[in-house]
Protein backbone atom coordinates (compact mmCIF):
# COMPACT_ATOMS: atom_id res chain seq x y z
CA UNK A 1 0.00 0.00 0.00
CA UNK A 2 0.89 3.50 -0.84
CA UNK A 3 2.15 5.92 1.82
CA UNK A 4 -1.49 7.68 3.31
CA UNK A 5 0.03 10.24 5.47
CA UNK A 6 1.70 13.67 5.10
CA UNK A 7 4.80 13.94 2.84
CA UNK A 8 7.80 14.42 4.30
CA UNK A 9 10.11 16.52 3.65
CA UNK A 10 14.09 16.55 3.77
CA UNK A 11 16.44 19.00 3.42
CA UNK A 12 20.66 19.23 5.04
CA UNK A 13 22.22 20.92 7.80
CA UNK A 14 24.02 23.66 7.09
CA UNK A 15 26.96 23.64 9.65
CA UNK A 16 27.73 19.75 8.92
CA UNK A 17 25.91 18.75 5.43
CA UNK A 18 24.03 15.95 6.87
CA UNK A 19 20.58 15.05 5.62
CA UNK A 20 17.40 16.17 7.71
CA UNK A 21 13.74 15.78 7.92
CA UNK A 22 11.30 18.40 8.57
CA UNK A 23 7.95 17.72 10.60
CA UNK A 24 5.14 18.40 8.06
CA UNK A 25 3.23 21.36 8.02
CA UNK A 26 3.88 25.23 8.12
CA UNK A 27 5.55 27.53 6.31
CA UNK A 28 8.86 26.91 8.21
CA UNK A 29 10.44 25.41 11.07
CA UNK A 30 13.97 24.69 12.72
CA UNK A 31 15.50 20.96 12.94
CA UNK A 32 18.25 19.72 15.07
CA UNK A 33 20.58 17.60 13.12
CA UNK A 34 21.38 13.97 14.86
CA UNK A 35 24.95 14.47 13.93
CA UNK A 36 26.33 17.80 14.98
CA UNK A 37 23.41 18.65 16.97
CA UNK A 38 23.34 22.02 15.54
CA UNK A 39 19.71 23.84 14.50
CA UNK A 40 18.86 24.73 10.68
CA UNK A 41 16.09 26.76 9.63
CA UNK A 42 14.06 25.59 6.93
CA UNK A 43 11.98 27.43 4.76
CA UNK A 44 9.09 26.20 2.66
CA UNK A 45 9.33 27.84 -0.48
CA UNK A 46 6.38 26.12 -3.24
CA UNK A 47 4.87 22.96 -3.15
CA UNK A 48 5.44 20.95 -6.59
CA UNK A 49 2.65 18.06 -6.35
CA UNK A 50 3.19 15.97 -3.16
CA UNK A 51 6.76 17.74 -2.59
CA UNK A 52 7.61 20.79 -0.72
CA UNK A 53 10.47 22.04 -2.03
CA UNK A 54 12.67 23.58 0.96
CA UNK A 55 15.95 25.99 1.51
CA UNK A 56 18.27 25.26 0.87
CA UNK A 57 16.86 23.25 -2.01
CA UNK A 58 20.13 21.27 -2.86
CA UNK A 59 23.23 19.74 -0.48
CA UNK A 60 26.22 21.41 0.36
CA UNK A 61 29.09 20.34 -2.70
CA UNK A 62 30.66 19.03 -0.38
CA UNK A 63 30.25 17.32 3.12
CA UNK A 64 31.88 18.95 5.45
CA UNK A 65 33.00 16.89 8.39
CA UNK A 66 31.93 17.36 11.94
CA UNK A 67 35.08 16.54 13.69
CA UNK A 68 37.44 19.74 12.15
CA UNK A 69 40.96 19.89 12.05
CA UNK A 70 42.53 21.85 14.75
CA UNK A 71 45.00 24.62 14.87
CA UNK A 72 48.35 23.76 15.22
CA UNK A 73 48.62 25.92 18.90
CA UNK A 74 45.45 23.95 20.44
CA UNK A 75 46.18 21.44 22.96
CA UNK A 76 46.83 18.01 21.67
CA UNK A 77 45.80 16.54 25.30
CA UNK A 78 42.76 15.50 25.80
CA UNK A 79 41.99 14.96 29.22
CA UNK A 80 38.88 14.75 31.51
CA UNK A 81 39.38 17.78 33.03
CA UNK A 82 39.58 21.00 30.02
CA UNK A 83 38.51 24.55 29.90
CA UNK A 84 38.65 27.43 27.33
CA UNK A 85 39.22 31.22 29.04
CA UNK A 86 38.71 34.43 27.47
CA UNK A 87 39.90 37.66 27.82
CA UNK A 88 38.57 40.10 25.18
CA UNK A 89 40.44 43.94 25.81
CA UNK A 90 39.26 45.56 22.65
CA UNK A 91 42.54 47.91 22.37
CA UNK A 92 42.21 50.89 21.19
CA UNK A 93 38.96 51.14 21.18
CA UNK A 94 36.34 53.40 22.97
CA UNK A 95 34.87 50.85 25.33
CA UNK A 96 38.40 49.28 25.80
CA UNK A 97 38.28 47.07 29.04
CA UNK A 98 41.30 46.36 31.48
CA UNK A 99 41.61 43.73 33.55
CA UNK A 100 40.26 40.68 31.27
CA UNK A 101 43.46 38.88 30.44
CA UNK A 102 44.29 39.17 34.56
CA UNK A 103 40.59 37.49 34.97
CA UNK A 104 42.38 34.96 32.75
CA UNK A 105 45.19 34.71 34.17
CA UNK A 106 43.58 34.13 37.67
CA UNK A 107 41.01 31.89 36.52
CA UNK A 108 43.94 29.35 35.07
CA UNK A 109 45.96 29.84 38.09
CA UNK A 110 42.98 28.34 40.53
CA UNK A 111 42.11 25.90 38.09
CA UNK A 112 45.84 24.62 37.73
CA UNK A 113 46.34 24.98 41.67
CA UNK A 114 43.25 24.08 43.23
CA UNK A 115 41.42 22.09 41.03
CA UNK A 116 44.00 19.85 39.33
CA UNK A 117 43.42 20.62 35.93
CA UNK A 118 46.30 20.60 33.68
CA UNK A 119 47.67 23.25 31.94
CA UNK A 120 48.08 21.56 28.40
CA UNK A 121 44.48 21.05 28.37
CA UNK A 122 43.48 24.75 28.98
CA UNK A 123 42.78 26.68 25.78
CA UNK A 124 43.50 30.62 26.16
CA UNK A 125 42.08 33.32 23.94
CA UNK A 126 43.29 37.15 24.76
CA UNK A 127 44.45 39.90 22.35
CA UNK A 128 48.13 39.03 24.39
CA UNK A 129 47.88 36.34 22.05
CA UNK A 130 48.29 37.90 18.92
CA UNK A 131 51.28 35.78 17.87
CA UNK A 132 48.74 33.03 17.25
CA UNK A 133 46.17 33.92 15.32
CA UNK A 134 43.91 31.38 16.46
CA UNK A 135 44.24 32.39 19.66
CA UNK A 136 43.23 35.98 19.30
CA UNK A 137 39.51 36.09 20.84
CA UNK A 138 37.41 36.80 16.79
CA UNK A 139 34.12 35.28 16.54
CA UNK A 140 35.24 32.44 14.24
CA UNK A 141 37.73 31.43 16.93
CA UNK A 142 35.88 31.71 19.79
CA UNK A 143 33.18 29.23 18.41
CA UNK A 144 36.19 27.12 17.46
CA UNK A 145 36.75 26.92 20.48
CA UNK A 146 34.20 25.93 22.06
CA UNK A 147 33.19 23.40 19.59
CA UNK A 148 37.18 21.85 20.91
CA UNK A 149 35.40 22.20 24.70
CA UNK A 150 32.76 19.96 24.26
CA UNK A 151 34.22 17.45 21.31
CA UNK A 152 34.26 13.68 22.25
CA UNK A 153 32.61 14.72 25.56
CA UNK A 154 32.78 11.64 27.52
CA UNK A 155 31.85 10.66 31.15
CA UNK A 156 33.87 11.94 34.06
CA UNK A 157 34.61 14.95 31.85
CA UNK A 158 34.90 18.28 33.97
CA UNK A 159 34.60 21.19 31.51
CA UNK A 160 35.14 24.66 32.11
CA UNK A 161 34.41 27.93 29.98
CA UNK A 162 35.30 31.68 31.10
CA UNK A 163 34.43 34.50 29.39
CA UNK A 164 35.89 38.06 30.65
CA UNK A 165 34.78 41.10 28.40
CA UNK A 166 31.59 42.87 27.15
CA UNK A 167 27.91 41.43 27.29
CA UNK A 168 24.81 42.79 25.58
CA UNK A 169 21.09 42.37 25.12
CA UNK A 170 19.41 42.21 21.48
CA UNK A 171 15.95 41.92 20.95
CA UNK A 172 14.36 38.39 20.87
CA UNK A 173 12.93 37.42 17.28
CA UNK A 174 11.70 33.59 17.91
CA UNK A 175 9.58 34.03 21.37
CA UNK A 176 11.90 31.93 23.58
CA UNK A 177 12.80 34.83 26.03
CA UNK A 178 10.79 35.22 28.85
CA UNK A 179 12.51 39.00 29.20
CA UNK A 180 12.12 39.67 25.57
CA UNK A 181 15.57 39.90 25.26
CA UNK A 182 18.82 37.57 23.64
CA UNK A 183 21.66 38.14 25.76
CA UNK A 184 24.98 38.08 23.51
CA UNK A 185 28.70 37.94 24.50
CA UNK A 186 30.64 40.20 22.08
CA UNK A 187 34.04 38.79 20.39
CA UNK A 188 36.76 41.00 19.73
CA UNK A 189 35.31 41.71 15.89
CA UNK A 190 31.66 42.06 17.21
CA UNK A 191 31.23 44.80 14.89
CA UNK A 192 31.77 43.30 11.61
CA UNK A 193 31.23 39.98 12.54
CA UNK A 194 28.85 40.30 15.11
CA UNK A 195 28.02 38.80 18.31
CA UNK A 196 26.99 35.73 19.40
CA UNK A 197 23.47 35.45 20.78
CA UNK A 198 22.72 32.77 24.12
CA UNK A 199 20.88 30.33 21.24
CA UNK A 200 24.32 30.08 19.39
CA UNK A 201 25.94 29.61 22.78
CA UNK A 202 23.68 26.81 24.29
CA UNK A 203 23.89 24.96 20.92
CA UNK A 204 27.70 24.95 20.70
CA UNK A 205 28.75 23.89 24.19
CA UNK A 206 25.24 22.69 25.86
CA UNK A 207 23.22 20.36 23.83
CA UNK A 208 26.55 17.95 22.92
CA UNK A 209 26.80 17.25 26.57
CA UNK A 210 26.60 13.74 26.95
CA UNK A 211 25.49 11.47 30.16
CA UNK A 212 28.51 11.86 33.26
CA UNK A 213 29.72 15.23 31.47
CA UNK A 214 29.62 18.30 33.86
CA UNK A 215 30.05 22.13 32.24
CA UNK A 216 30.87 24.89 34.48
CA UNK A 217 30.70 28.29 32.07
CA UNK A 218 31.52 31.03 34.43
CA UNK A 219 30.55 34.66 32.57
CA UNK A 220 32.04 38.08 33.69
CA UNK A 221 30.15 40.49 31.52
CA UNK A 222 27.38 42.62 31.53
CA UNK A 223 23.59 41.08 31.04
CA UNK A 224 25.15 37.71 31.78
CA UNK A 225 22.06 36.12 33.88
CA UNK A 226 20.91 33.53 31.44
CA UNK A 227 23.69 33.55 28.63
CA UNK A 228 23.36 30.01 28.31
CA UNK A 229 19.75 29.87 27.96
CA UNK A 230 19.54 27.10 30.67
CA UNK A 231 16.47 26.20 32.29
CA UNK A 232 16.50 26.88 35.28
CA UNK A 233 17.43 30.41 36.92
CA UNK A 234 17.95 30.48 41.01
CA UNK A 235 16.77 33.46 42.27
CA UNK A 236 16.61 34.29 46.61
CA UNK A 237 13.25 34.63 48.00
CA UNK A 238 11.59 37.11 49.84
CA UNK A 239 12.52 34.97 53.04
CA UNK A 240 15.94 34.56 52.21
CA UNK A 241 16.76 31.50 50.47
CA UNK A 242 17.80 30.70 47.50
CA UNK A 243 15.44 28.80 44.98
CA UNK A 244 15.25 27.46 41.87
CA UNK A 245 13.01 28.64 38.88
CA UNK A 246 11.46 27.49 35.41
CA UNK A 247 12.86 29.93 32.77
CA UNK A 248 12.09 28.03 30.12
CA UNK A 249 8.97 30.14 28.62
CA UNK A 250 8.41 27.41 25.60
CA UNK A 251 8.67 24.07 26.91
CA UNK A 252 8.06 22.15 23.88
CA UNK A 253 10.95 23.28 22.49
CA UNK A 254 13.94 22.76 25.59
CA UNK A 255 17.55 23.80 25.09
CA UNK A 256 18.57 20.90 27.25
CA UNK A 257 21.95 18.62 26.76
CA UNK A 258 21.98 15.16 26.02
CA UNK A 259 21.97 14.20 29.58
CA UNK A 260 24.78 15.83 31.13
CA UNK A 261 24.79 19.07 33.43
CA UNK A 262 25.30 22.27 32.21
CA UNK A 263 25.80 25.17 35.05
CA UNK A 264 26.26 28.94 34.44
CA UNK A 265 27.49 31.73 37.10
CA UNK A 266 27.43 35.14 36.04
CA UNK A 267 28.09 38.22 36.94
CA UNK A 268 24.38 39.99 37.09
CA UNK A 269 21.30 39.79 36.14
CA UNK A 270 20.08 39.87 32.60
CA UNK A 271 18.93 43.64 32.90
CA UNK A 272 22.25 44.86 35.05
CA UNK A 273 25.45 45.97 34.17
CA UNK A 274 28.89 44.22 35.54
CA UNK A 275 31.86 46.34 36.94
CA UNK A 276 35.94 45.63 37.64
CA UNK A 277 37.08 45.34 40.81
CA UNK A 278 38.83 48.96 40.84
CA UNK A 279 37.29 49.66 44.25
CA UNK A 280 37.81 46.50 46.20
CA UNK A 281 40.37 47.30 48.73
CA UNK A 282 43.93 45.12 47.78
CA UNK A 283 42.78 44.05 44.45
CA UNK A 284 44.52 43.92 41.57
CA UNK A 285 42.32 45.32 38.21
CA UNK A 286 40.52 42.30 37.36
CA UNK A 287 36.41 41.39 37.07
CA UNK A 288 34.35 42.02 40.12
CA UNK A 289 32.48 38.98 39.14
CA UNK A 290 35.52 36.96 38.53
CA UNK A 291 37.21 38.74 41.92
CA UNK A 292 34.64 37.44 44.02
CA UNK A 293 34.47 33.96 42.77
CA UNK A 294 37.83 33.34 42.81
CA UNK A 295 37.95 34.50 46.78
CA UNK A 296 35.05 32.40 47.84
CA UNK A 297 36.53 29.30 46.18
CA UNK A 298 39.79 29.82 47.59
CA UNK A 299 37.98 31.26 51.14
CA UNK A 300 36.22 27.75 51.84
CA UNK A 301 37.41 24.60 50.42
CA UNK A 302 34.38 22.40 50.23
CA UNK A 303 32.13 25.22 49.77
CA UNK A 304 28.23 24.46 48.63
CA UNK A 305 26.86 26.40 45.38
CA UNK A 306 24.57 28.25 47.95
CA UNK A 307 27.81 29.31 50.26
CA UNK A 308 29.71 30.38 46.76
CA UNK A 309 26.61 32.48 45.56
CA UNK A 310 26.07 33.87 49.32
CA UNK A 311 29.71 35.02 49.29
CA UNK A 312 30.63 36.26 45.94
CA UNK A 313 27.03 38.27 46.49
CA UNK A 314 28.73 39.56 49.82
CA UNK A 315 32.16 40.58 48.22
CA UNK A 316 30.44 42.35 45.32
CA UNK A 317 28.21 44.34 47.16
CA UNK A 318 30.88 45.38 49.84
CA UNK A 319 32.94 46.56 47.05
CA UNK A 320 30.46 48.35 44.85
CA UNK A 321 28.53 50.30 47.82
CA UNK A 322 28.73 53.54 47.38
CA UNK A 323 30.95 53.81 44.08
CA UNK A 324 32.44 50.60 45.04
CA UNK A 325 34.48 52.16 47.93
CA UNK A 326 34.72 50.81 50.77
CA UNK A 327 33.53 52.79 53.75
CA UNK A 328 35.01 52.70 57.24
CA UNK A 329 33.10 52.28 60.29
CA UNK A 330 28.88 53.16 61.28
CA UNK A 331 28.59 55.41 58.19
CA UNK A 332 30.46 52.45 55.64
CA UNK A 333 28.14 49.93 57.43
CA UNK A 334 24.74 52.12 56.89
CA UNK A 335 25.60 52.27 53.49
CA UNK A 336 25.83 48.71 52.72
CA UNK A 337 22.74 48.20 54.10
CA UNK A 338 21.06 51.03 52.22
CA UNK A 339 22.52 49.82 48.40
CA UNK A 340 19.54 48.20 46.65
CA UNK A 341 20.14 45.43 44.42
CA UNK A 342 19.36 47.29 41.51
CA UNK A 343 22.23 49.10 42.00
CA UNK A 344 24.35 46.66 42.90
CA UNK A 345 24.98 43.59 40.61
CA UNK A 346 24.20 40.50 41.69
CA UNK A 347 25.71 37.05 40.62
CA UNK A 348 23.34 34.47 38.96
CA UNK A 349 23.57 30.86 39.10
CA UNK A 350 21.55 29.08 36.39
CA UNK A 351 21.38 25.21 35.65
CA UNK A 352 20.01 22.64 32.92
CA UNK A 353 18.78 20.43 36.17
CA UNK A 354 17.61 21.36 39.61
CA UNK A 355 19.78 20.36 42.83
CA UNK A 356 20.33 21.27 46.86
CA UNK A 357 22.51 24.50 46.53
CA UNK A 358 23.21 24.25 50.18
CA UNK A 359 24.12 20.25 50.05
CA UNK A 360 25.73 19.98 46.59
CA UNK A 361 29.35 20.91 46.83
CA UNK A 362 30.94 22.85 44.40
CA UNK A 363 33.76 21.41 42.44
CA UNK A 364 35.31 21.57 39.22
Amino acid sequence: MGNTGPPRTTSWCSHCGAGLVAPPGGSSSSVRCALCHRVTRIERHRSVGNAVVLAPPSPPRTLIPVRRELPAGYPVARGKKRAVLVGVSYTGTDYELRGTVNDVDSMKSLLCDKFGFPSDCILVLTEKKSDDPYRVPTRENLLLAMRWLVEDCDAGDSLVFHFSGHGVQKLDTNGDEVDGYNEALCPLDFEDKGKILDDEINETIVCPLRPGVKLHAIIDTCHSGTILDLRYLCRLSRTGYWQWENHTRQPQKPKGTSGGLAISISGCKDDQKSADSSGFPESAEIGAMTDSFIKAVQSEPGTTYGRLLGAMRGTIRDGQGMGRRLLPGRVGSFVRKMVTSSSVQEPQLCSSEVFDIYRKPFLL
